[in-house]
């Protein structure tokens, strides 16, 4: 079998629980990766704001 060649995630039961999880990839941690500039920066004209902002703060749906 190729499995010490090509290592992979594998499935582990938990104790107690109805979901598995899976161990880590390689090559990962479980540290979080620096942020991704474009992604975290607002958008072009979010920091003006519109219209409804203040009301679409304030409402809140029927079944609260």
């Amino acid at each position: 079998m190729t499995a010490d060649r090509n290592p992979r995630q594998r499935i582990e039961k938990v104790a107690g629980s109805r979901r598995a999880r899976l161990t880590a990839a390689p090559g990962t941690t479980a540290e979080p990766g620096p942020p991704d500039e474009e992604r975290d920066a607002p958008a072009a004209g979010a920091a003006d704001g519109g219209p409804n902002d203040e009301r679409m703060k304030r409402d809140v749906p029927p079944h609260y």
